[in-house]
């Protein structure tokens, strides 16, 4: 079955949220889908990893403090197109009247009736599609007489983009206005434009190509008339690849034959519900879109869809979006763990500013690998991603046990980050004996800041610690001496990972978020009007600190990715507990109580959950899918169908799935890569399946019950 995206499907029909969600990508380049003819701020080109820098203003500052802003740049809106009548008219309004985003082939299909000022009307339809192995853009304009039928003068260029709109809201992005534009018109069919960055010192080439003639030209609509163009996008500080002269045909079949593999690799179908498959695919589909593909770049925040969050890069890759990659498309996830590689030098020069002399501490946020956080405390002080780096890391060589990548790149940055916990932290004598700490951290729950012993951040610090003690007997002993690791070294990982307080509240009988986060008052949900949420908009950073409650999953989330840690009476306590202080204000919240849930046997909850995940843009739940996608969402959403209603997991090196499927649906199907096979799971009411697609004999455990799975 074909599936496809329209109108009808998502949330409303305003101009900026349209464009996010049928926005097209390929990792190097993404494509707001704007309105054709009507300028807008919100629309524009982005190139991944292409950004301006600005100094950060502190009214007080200090040794230490991020000093850059990096902003994505909006390039030029490669859809604008100028079109008059042969008096002169000016077509200046539209009307949308159909979209549809095809998620077999990649190709969005869009009609519009444009009017002019006295109400002369035409027909215009319009094909996009972005190339997946080049960075092309195709656009075919088909235009038919309505009211008006004669000739049209068509005019296309890259003119500079507009000004983003200013805001308050710390998601949304801020003005880049320092930005130098030179273009060449190096024949009447083909446009060169140049861009550079003042203060990061970045450019970026573009070309635009008329290929049914030339980029100004006059067509008669007596009958429909095509025009064709692409739009080219060079990498940051690289020249235009010479290419051969292309066609938009050409590009819709790279693009097609690019989703095929996909699909392919990572079937996703739940039987009874096709809706809810449209929207898981159409969130993979996105997933592919706005991944960097080049080990230089990754997924920013809101991917190549918008401008929202600066176009940085979070954690959220590592513990949100990786997975889905590592998965299905291996060769993926390995060039968003090299960015990290790539970015590493910085890390460790981060590190030495925080006091750590030893080991690699990466950015919060960032585009080039620089810190860009201006609020440390709920910036720099999460500390937590170190530990979702090594985590990634150690998950993919698990899925995929690609030695080479652990040789070159993967043991390092394990090494580098586990180094840095063991220099971070402290010895501490209590009663109970002498421990590892760690002081002053704030973890992935951004209403608690800057406190003592954070349970996620401690309990991914003891993975990293430990995970560089199992790799280093994975890794050639070139590596282990080019590295400086010596045993003594490997001995006081393990010693210090042993060692390391998780905190535990005996009141409640659950692990404890932090030292003191039940020694404050709970927020007063009560008095909180629903039109103060999310909480950051609407109060003092300070008021919120005072009070126990979370903006989003942290104690759970370790719980979610160490399954073995909690029995599951606590797991019930620390679920019914944390649900209750939760806003859910970050879109990383729900996908995580869902997977709890659904291993709890919360069926009902497990599927609400869900389902604000897995349609949370085309519901627009957050209310700003304007500024851009939820991207860890979309990541979110098939881990929670994977990871949490089927069960996966790796344990000791061997796949285990159990069955949680929701009764809402009569089945679920996907496919995955796992240590070079290629699997196809499939649940139902009354059996979990597993065909061995390609590859030799697995050994799996299936409801808790061993078995090998053998080729058809």
């Amino acid at each position: 079955m074909a599936y496809s995206i329209d109108l009808h499907d998502i949330a409303n029909q305003d101009p900026a949220y349209v464009e996010t969600i049928f926005a097209l990508g390929n990792g190097q380049m993404g494509v707001r889908a704007s309105d054709p003819i009507v300028r807008s701020a919100t629309a524009g080109t982005l190139v991944n990893g292409f950004f301006e820098s600005s100094p950060i203003t502190y009214g007080e500052s200090a040794f230490g403090y991020a000093k850059n802003h990096q902003t994505i740049v909006n390039l030029p809106d490669s859809r604008f197109l100028t079109v008059t009548t042969d008096t002169g008219a000016v077509f200046t309004q539209s009307e949308r009247q159909s979209t549809r985003l095809n998620l077999d082939s990649g190709v969005l299909h869009e009609q519009f009736v444009l009017a002019t000022e006295a109400g002369e009307t035409v027909h215009l339809d319009l094909e996009s599609v972005m190339g997946q192995s080049t960075s092309e853009l195709g656009l075919r304009y088909t235009f038919t007489g309505q009211t008006y039928t004669g000739k049209l003068r068509l005019s296309k260029q890259l003119l500079e983009g507009s000004a983003t709109i200013d805001s308050d809201d710390p998601r949304k992005t801020q003005q880049v206005t320092t930005l130098s534009y030179s273009t060449d018109l190096v024949t009447p069919a083909d446009q060169r434009m140049e861009v550079v960055t003042r203060q990061s010192r970045l450019h970026v080439m573009m070309q635009l190509l008329a290929l049914d003639g030339d980029l100004q030209t006059e067509i008669d609509i007596a009958s429909p008339k095509t025009q064709t163009y692409v739009v080219r996008v060079g990498g940051v500080g690289q020249a235009l690849k010479n290419v051969e002269p292309t066609t938009f045909d050409a590009i819709a079949k790279d693009s097609q034959q690019y989703w095929a593999k996909v699909w392919e690799q990572g079937a996703l179908e739940i039987d009874g519900d096709e809706s809810l498959t449209q929207a898981l695919r159409y969130n993979v589909f996105q997933l592919n879109q706005g991944a960097g593909r080049d080990g230089l770049t990754n997924i920013a925040a809101k991917g190549l869809s918008g401008t929202g969050y600066e176009g940085h890069y979070f954690w959220d890759t590592e513990m949100y979006m990786l997975p889905y990659f590592i998965y299905t498309q291996p060769d993926q996830a390995k060039a968003l763990l090299m960015y990290r590689h790539h970015i590493l030098p910085q890390a460790q020069a981060r590190a030495k500013t925080l006091g750590v002399n030893s080991g690699a501490l990466f950015a919060w946020r960032t585009i080039n690998g620089e810190e860009a956080s201006a609020y440390y405390p709920a910036g720099t002080a999460q500390y937590h991603i170190d530990g979702d780096i090594a985590f990634g890391v150690g998950r993919y060589y698990e899925v995929t046990q690609d030695q080479d990548f652990l040789n070159q790149a993967g043991f390092e940055l394990v090494l580098e980050t586990a180094r840095f916990w063991a220099h971070f932290g402290a010895w501490r004598t209590t009663a109970d004996g002498k421990r590892f700490e760690f002081f002053d951290v704030t973890g992935p729950d951004e209403y608690t800041a800057i406190v003592n012993n954070n349970y996620y951040t401690n309990r991914l610090a003891q993975n990293n610690l430990e995970l560089a003690v199992t790799l280093s007997q994975h890794v050639t002993p070139e590596v282990l001496a080019q590295l400086q690791v010596t045993p003594e070294e490997l001995e006081a990982f393990a010693t210090i990972a042993a060692a390391i307080y998780l905190p535990y509240n005996a009141e409640h009988q659950i692990n404890a978020q932090d030292d003191s986060f039940f020694d404050k008052p709970v927020w007063p949900f009560a008095d909180t009007p629903k039109a103060n949420y999310p909480l950051l908009l609407h109060y003092h950073p300070l008021t919120i600190y005072r009070y126990q409650v979370a903006k989003q999953a942290d104690t759970l989330l370790a719980e979610y990715l160490f399954p073995s840690d909690t029995e599951p009476d606590q797991l019930q306590r620390e679920f019914d507990y944390y649900e209750t202080v939760t806003t859910h204000d970050s879109s990383l919240s729900r996908s995580i109580f869902s997977m709890v849930a659904a291993r709890l046997g919360r069926d009902d909850k497990a599927f609400s959950y869900f389902m604000d995940t897995a349609k949370m843009d085309l519901v627009d739940l957050q209310g700003n899918a304007e500024d851009g996608l939820h991207m860890a969402n979309l990541g979110g959403s098939w881990l929670a169908i994977t990871t949490g209603f089927a069960g996966l997991s790796v344990i000791d090196g061997t796949l285990n799935l159990h069955n949680h499927l929701p009764k809402q649906w009569q089945g679920l199907t996907f496919r995955i890569l796992f240590q070079g096979r290629r699997l196809q799971i499939h649940l139902d009411h009354d059996e979990l399946a597993v065909v061995l697609l390609e590859g030799e004999a697995l050994d799996v455990v299936i409801d808790g019950q061993p078995d090998t799975i053998k080729p058809a």
